[in-house]
């Protein structure tokens, strides 16, 4: 049996610096809408200890620490029935991410446990809008041997970049470098299955398939209320809410008329009368035509469970992470076309079409970007952690 009480001071204080770190590189995690949507709980209370020691079915050990991750309700997106399985792949990349950052500094999971039930932790101070998603005890050991300054400067480097990318093919040699991606002492979940399309045939398939059914983005009621609610009108706005995107992140750089007209025709109350003659199928092609001149290949990844689990969402997004700062570091970008894989009969067809193989839950254009972009605004709170 493990001896209970308190952490060593000296090694909680290690541990709470590390934490620190961490989760300032984690905050910047890629996430829906860019929403935002964990919660991060660190446990140090008799009581919050024993309670997480009890979830992973061991006594509570004096050389362990205890982290909580969650899914804050009050910023989860909820149009959609597949943004239940979004936000829990948005919590993933970010766990992914905390995670590294700390076995970078020589603190790793000796015991985890998933939780998919949702119900509050039985802790003082718990906030009731959380759904736990992860308990994990960490032990001080052997770094992973990644530095945190490279992680933390390649999750800052990381953009989600919508605009053209260079033409020029990609090297099945970096491809294959993406596609088994995995940080030094992280394992890898055999639960996500990565593909790359990268021949013409398959991404002019794709490009028309946006410009016949990526409307529907704009046209849903419910869909589009929520996703304007995340749109800033300009970098002082985005920074004020803390989340969202501004319009020129989603298409270029705009003169001042084009980005009123913008602004004017995407609000709700004139976008959705548009879509019924027709307007968002104009929005569509858009899509289309940057797909056709601008992407080099493609990436799409699903899960090889039928009906995945919230273990699955969160492999989802550690697979996710891992991958997307590999492409950063390898000077590439990613535009994810969330649209067709949000709506169930659209995702069927999708994988249909293409021959995807699990069940999809990620595409997006893959290549080298040829212009600039602005980091995306971060709320005060997402490198934060409570403490219980």
């Amino acid at each position: 049996m493990q001896p209970t009480g308190p952490v060593a001071p000296e090694l909680e204080r290690r541990f709470g610096e590390a934490l620190a770190g961490a989760a300032a590189v984690a905050g910047l995690s890629p996430s829906s809408h860019n929403c935002q949507p964990w919660g991060l709980a660190r446990l140090v209370s008799e009581g919050a200890r024993e309670a997480a020691a009890a979830l992973l079915g061991r006594e509570c050990g004096r050389d362990e620490e205890y982290l909580v991750l969650a899914l804050d309700r009050r910023r989860e997106l909820v149009a959609l029935p597949a943004h239940a399985v979004e936000m829990r792949v948005s919590c993933g990349a970010y766990w992914r991410t905390l995670s590294r950052g700390l076995a970078a500094q020589g603190w790793t999971a000796s015991r985890m446990e998933v939780s998919g039930n949702g119900a509050a932790l039985p802790v003082r101070g718990w906030p009731p809008e959380w759904s736990p998603l992860c308990v994990a005890a960490l032990r001080y050991g052997e770094g992973s041997g990644e530095r945190l300054e490279d992680l933390r400067a390649l999750a800052r480097d990381r953009r989600t970049r919508r605009g053209p990318y260079g033409t020029e093919p990609l090297a099945a040699g970096l491809l294959d470098a993406l596609q088994t991606a995995r940080p030094v002492a992280q394992p890898q979940s055999d639960a996500v299955v990565v593909q790359h399309l990268t021949s013409r045939d398959q991404r002019e398939a794709f490009a028309a398939f946006c410009a016949q059914r990526a409307g529907r983005d704009f046209s849903h009621r419910r869909a589009w209320r929520e996703t304007h609610s995340y749109l800033r009108w300009s970098p002082a706005h985005a920074g004020a809410e803390g989340d969202g995107f501004t319009l020129p992140q989603l298409f270029g750089p705009l003169s001042p008329a084009r980005h009123l007209a913008k602004r004017v025709l995407l609000h709700p109350r004139v976008l959705l009368p548009l879509c019924r003659l027709g307007y968002h199928h104009r929005l569509a092609g858009g899509l289309a035509a940057t797909v056709r001149t601008g992407t080099p290949a493609l990436v799409a990844m699903g899960f090889t469970a039928a009906r995945p689990r919230t273990a699955d969402a969160l492999a989802g997004g550690a697979r996710l992470a891992d991958y997307w700062l590999t492409a950063t570091e390898a000077g590439l970008a990613l535009h994810p076309v969330s649209v067709v894989v949000q709506h169930e009969d659209l995702r069927r067809e999708l994988q249909s079409l293409l021959g995807l193989e699990g069940r999809t839950f990620f595409v997006s254009r893959l290549g080298r970007p040829v212009d600039s972009a602005a980091p995306t605004a971060r709320r005060p709170d997402a490198t934060a952690h409570l403490t219980l």
